[in-house]
């Protein structure tokens, strides 16, 4: 069950951090700020109905894709296309905070396939 922040937006924390839903009226796009606590990563992953693009706003994102590790400066991003298994760590003390644009047919969080994670998730 979501909660709402106090801008009326829907907000979540998890284990490694939290994000809070900046728009999801269209039927194309969703927009997450995501922030990540320092030596917390989320789970390596994939979407069969969505693609992501990051953007980061502070902090130093260690991208994982396919196996791949790429680290994404502020200002920098990175594109995510469906089917990819990724995931994004904070190795810095600071937050990591990012920009998540979704985008595809559907974004429900039951369209995460996690394949492996730090905090037992499945």
């Amino acid at each position: 069950m979501p909660t709402y922040d106090e801008k009326g937006r829907e907000f979540d924390e998890r284990p490694w951090g939290t994000y809070v839903v900046l728009e999801d009226e269209a039927n194309d796009h969703k927009v997450k700020r995501i922030t990540v606590e320092p030596g917390k990563r989320l789970s390596y992953q994939r979407h069969a109905r969505r693609s992501e693009h990051w953007f980061v706003l502070s902090g130093v994102a260690t991208v994982t894709l396919n196996g791949e590790v790429h680290r994404v400066s502020q200002f920098g991003s990175v594109n995510i296309p469906k089917e990819t298994n990724h995931r994004v760590a904070n190795d810095g003390d600071e937050a990591l905070v990012l920009i998540e644009i979704q985008y595809g047919d559907y974004f429900g969080e039951d369209d995460i396939v996690r394949i492996e994670d730090d905090f037992g998730r499945s």
